[in-house]
């Protein structure tokens, strides 16, 4: 999977510590585990990061792997002992209809080079057997938008097109043979962004895959955010949508 917009081999180290945690990573699985078939006995989590959602993706009966283009973020992953593939989510080491399930959680939105996410929804459907699921998370960053002030600072200055818009996975899924089955939504525990929190993750490149400074540079910008009230104090916490596809 093409990661271009921030450093995963150096970020594993404090990942999971920025992005909510155990809460959050708990929220995700038992989302993820709800939407899929009762019958599916392997599910691969693609773009699997630390493995902290992937160890909780467990039920009787179901074996769980790991890919991750990050070989960091992949050998985290290993020590909690994830069996994990380091790869490109669009060239999947697995034969065709092999797996019961794929999951990607907080990935489509990250891959923004033109094409990379229809040619990962096709690989997730050519390696799905009948009858399985591929089970995504879409809208991403649309999800931070909780109506606070940190939003109104940042709303001049979003990305435009979305990678994981939800209209287009649907389309992209539908060329692939993958029919709409289902969604879910879950608690970002932890992800209740402060001013001050806002301004450090412009400053390092986090926000890279929502925000591009328009008109003025990223410390301006974040100059902007410090000064908001209360700015150690947390906004509301997100809720993501997860959309569940059919093969």
């Amino acid at each position: 999977m093409t990661r271009p917009l921030l450093d995963y081999d150096a970020e594993a180290a404090v990942y999971d510590e920025t992005r909510g945690g155990v809460p959050r990573a708990e929220a995700a699985a038992a989302a993820v585990l709800g939407l899929l078939p009762g019958h599916a006995r392997t599910l691969l989590d693609l773009g699997c990061g630390t493995g902290i959602v992937t160890t909780r993706l467990a039920r009787p009966g179901l074996r769980v792997l790991g890919a991750d283009a990050s070989y960091g973020m992949a050998r985290v992953a290993a020590g909690r002992g994830v069996p994990v593939v380091l790869g490109d989510g669009t060239r999947l080491p697995f034969r065709d209809g092999s797996l019961d399930a794929v999951g990607a959680v907080w990935l489509l939105h990250l891959l923004r080079a033109p094409g990379v996410v229809p040619a990962l929804v096709a690989e997730a459907a050519r390696v799905l057997r009948p009858g399985g699921r591929f089970v995504t998370t879409v809208d991403k960053d649309a999800a931070h938008d909780v109506g606070c002030d940190i939003d109104e600072v940042l709303a001049p200055h979003l990305t435009p097109a979305p990678a994981d818009a939800s209209a287009d996975v649907r389309a992209y899924a539908a060329e692939a043979g993958l029919r709409p089955c289902g969604e879910a939504y879950f608690p970002g525990h932890g992800q209740g962004r402060t001013p001050r929190a806002a301004a450090e993750s412009l400053l390092k490149g986090r926000y890279a895959s929502r925000v591009r400074p328009a008109g003025t540079t990223p410390e301006e910008l974040a100059g902007r955010l410090l000064a908001l009230p209360a700015p150690d104090r947390p906004r509301p916490d997100p809720v993501y949508r997860l959309l569940a596809l059919e093969r």
